[in-house]
């Protein structure tokens, strides 16, 4: 791969977009190209303090800020957006989560109602030390405190879903979006299956830590400054997201309930294994019930995510996409050390 460009693009809050479709690019790039990025935290800038609780503080309507979207030149249905993640630098010296009435894993929730009263409202801000990479963790019931190494990781990745469809940010599915696993880090390959002309591909929910499966609904969220590398492939796009690090392959699926995400996870990593091996459906099955590991992505929002993942470690060498997700590790290498 060639890099053709390098663009930086540090959106306007009128430039902030709220869905996956819908949306006019931004700009358009061409494959190759080293973006870097800004990306607003999930909250809008709105949640600042241990004051600002989500229910005043909230406009539910502009959640989950992108930045994007952006058109690719060439891309068409049927292709492979090939994103690969450079560096995840928190913009902010903290980052805030809350817990929200009517939403998190451990509550009451529209689509899951039950005559339970919502969780009393909190909000937690995180210091982030750049200079240890800890965030650090302060009780408001007792004194307890602990600093935590951060993980900084983009919950959303996507591009505009098919059939003339528009989903909001907050919405993981086929097409990536709000999937918030803890593996969309720095030094991974996100394989996305191109569904309209120009992939109108857009991230940001930057997050500064959090576990699997985001069990309150909301990690340690913060503004992020974002490089990454965006490629193409003509044809060969997946159902389902799938990732690439370098001692790893990973496919995520979405749904509800969760063991649909999981259904959806495995199967695409059956087909993944069929591409690269040449191992037919119930060979795959077998050999994927023997080595798979499925951490949880989010058991909290619009669908459930479930991330099916393999150490490439087990299996004969079988480069994924002709070796691409190696030819953009040696890229991202070469741009040196990213200064924000």
């Amino acid at each position: 791969m060639v890099v053709m460009d390098q663009v930086t693009f540090i959106p306007t809050v009128d430039q902030l977009t709220y869905t996956f479709g819908g949306a006019a690019a931004v700009m358009r790039v061409r494959p190759g190209t080293v973006l870097s990025l800004w990306t607003e935290d999930a909250y809008g800038g709105r949640i600042t303090s241990r004051d600002d609780v989500a229910s005043t503080a909230l406009n539910t309507e502009d959640l989950n800020p992108q930045t994007g979207p952006f058109w690719i030149e060439g891309a068409e249905p049927g292709d492979t957006l090939a994103v690969h993640l450079v560096d995840l630098t928190p913009a902010r010296t903290w980052g805030a989560s809350t817990l929200i009435p009517f939403f998190g894993g451990l509550t009451s929730i529209p689509v899951s109602p039950t005559l339970q009263d919502p969780l009393p409202e909190r909000t937690y801000v995180y210091d982030y030390d750049a200079g240890t990479h800890t965030v650090g963790f302060d009780a408001q019931a007792s004194d307890f405190s602990v600093r935590l190494p951060a993980n900084p990781m983009l919950g959303t990745v996507g591009v505009a879903p098919g059939r003339r469809e528009v989903r909001t940010s907050l919405v993981p599915s086929d097409f990536g979006g709000n999937m918030d696993t803890p593996e969309m880090t720095a030094g991974a390959t996100c394989y996305l299956r191109v569904n309209v002309e120009g992939a109108l591909f857009s991230l940001g929910d930057g997050h500064y830590r959090q576990g699997e499966g985001e069990s309150c609904g909301t990690a340690v969220e913060g503004a992020m400054h974002v490089t990454a590398i965006v490629d193409l492939v003509k044809g060969r796009g997946p159902a389902w997201p799938r990732l690439e690090t370098d001692t790893h392959l990973m496919c995520i699926g979405s749904g509800r309930p969760l063991e649909e995400a999981w259904r959806a996870s495995q199967v695409e990593m059956i087909g993944w294994l069929g591409e690269l091996y040449g191992l037919d459906r119930l060979d795959a099955y077998q050999l994927l019930t023997q080595i798979s590991q499925v951490p949880i992505a989010n058991v909290v929002d619009t669908n459930y995510s479930a991330v099916t993942k393999i150490d490439k470690r087990l299996l004969p060498p079988a480069p994924a996409y002709d070796g691409l997700h190696a030819e953009l590790r040696r890229t991202a290498s070469s741009l040196g050390s990213i200064d924000y």
